[in-house]
C-alpha cells in the first residue's frame, strides 16, 4: 500500500499571496502534479490540514479543484487555518465521508492499513487540542481495529518536537492519550503536519511524522526564546509504503525539478578500467 501525504497547502484566494509573497496556489499545484508524476500511484492521499488561509469559500473551491486532480481517493482533516464548519460545508459533497457534528473524526477501512482521522482543531486558537471526547472516540476505533495495522493522522502533533518556538504552542493532549497509544502497537504512525518542517520521533510507542508545507516552511531555529520565521526551503511530499515484511516506511519526495535520473556510471577515464556493475 502507498500513501501519499500533501500538507499545509494554505490556499488563497488568487491574486493574493500569502503573507504578501508566497504563491501558495501555485505550490499547490506543483504538489499534486508531484503525485501525479509518482510511479506507482498512491493508493491514496492524505491532506493534514491547514488547507486554505482563512477558510473562505473562495479559497475551498479552488482546493476542491486542485484536489480533483488527485489519481486517488483523498482524505482530509481541517487544520488551525481552516473554519471547521466551512471545511464540512465545502468539501462534504467531494468528501462524503466526513461526518456531521463537532469533530471531523472517521475511519477508512478500504485498505490494508487502516487509516483513523483525528481532528486536533481548537477552533480560535493555533495550537492544536485533544479532549476526552475525541480521545474516547480514538479509543473505540481502536479497539474495533483489532490489532489491524493503522495510521493516525491529524494536523497538530500531539507531542514537543524540540524547537522552541513551535514547541511554545504545544497541543494539550487528554490525560489518557500516551497510555491509549501506547497499548496499541499497530500503530504505525501518527502523521501531521502544522510546524511546516520535516520532522520524526518516536512517541508513546510508536512513529511521530510531520510532514514540510508544500509552499513555504518554518526556518530551523533551536535557540530558545526565539520566534519562528518561515523560508522558502524546498516543499516535499510524504509518500508512506506499507508492506506486511516491512511495515510503514516513510519517505519524503522533494516537490520540483532537479534534472533527469541518472546511471551511477562513471565516464571512462585513461589508464583506468571499470569492472563490475556501477552502484551508489
Amino acid at each position: 500500500m502507498i500513501i501519499a501525504q500533501l500538507s499545509d497547502l494554505h490556499v488563497r484566494p488568487h491574486g493574493r499571496p500569502a503573507y504578501g509573497v508566497v504563491d501558495t496556489n501555485a505550490a499547490a499545484a506543483r504538489a499534486v502534479d508531484a503525485i501525479l508524476a509518482l510511479e506507482p500511484r498512491p493508493d491514496c492521499v492524505l491532506v493534514t490540514g491547514d488547507l486554505t488561509q482563512n477558510g473562505s469559500a473562495e479559497e475551498y473551491a479552488i482546493v476542491r479543484a486542485q484536489l480533483a486532480r488527485l489519481p486517488a481517493p483523498a482524505y482530509v482533516i481541517p487544520g488551525n487555518h481552516d473554519q471547521r464548519e466551512a471545511f464540512a460545508a465545502a468539501l462534504a459533497h467531494d468528501y462524503p465521508y466526513l461526518p456531521r457534528g463537532s469533530f471531523l473524526n472517521y475511519v477508512a477501512e478500504d485498505f490494508p492499513v487502516r487509516l483513523i482521522a483525528l481532528d486536533s482543531v481548537d477552533q480560535g486558537e493555533e495550537g492544536g487540542l485533544i479532549c476526552a471526547e475525541r480521545e474516547a472516540w480514538l479509543a473505540d476505533r481502536l479497539a474495533e481495529g483489532r490489532g489491524r495495522p493503522t495510521v493516525i493522522f491529524m494536523h497538530h502533533p500531539p507531542f514537543l518536537v524540540g524547537v522552541p518556538g513551535m514547541d511554545a504552542v504545544p497541543t494539550r493532549v487528554s490525560p489518557g492519550f500516551v497510555d491509549l497509544i501506547a497499548r496499541h502497537p499497530e500503530v504505525e504512525r501518527i502523521v501531521c503536519g502544522h510546524y511546516h518542517r520535516p520532522i520524526q520521533r518516536r512517541f508513546a510507542g510508536t512513529i511521530g511524522f510531520v510532514a514540510p508545507c508544500t509552499a513555504h516552511q518554518v526556518a530551523l531555529d533551536l535557540r530558545p526564546g526565539t520566534a519562528n520565521h518561515f523560508v522558502m526551503e524546498p516543499p516535499a511530499i510524504a509518500v508512506h509504503v506499507w508492506t506486511p515484511e516491512t511495515g510503514l516506511v516513510s519517505h519524503l519526495q522533494p516537490v520540483g525539478d532537479y534534472g533527469p535520473r541518472r546511471a551511477f556510471v562513471e565516464p571512462a577515464e585513461p589508464g583506468r578500467e571499470l569492472s563490475g556493475a556501477a552502484h551508489a
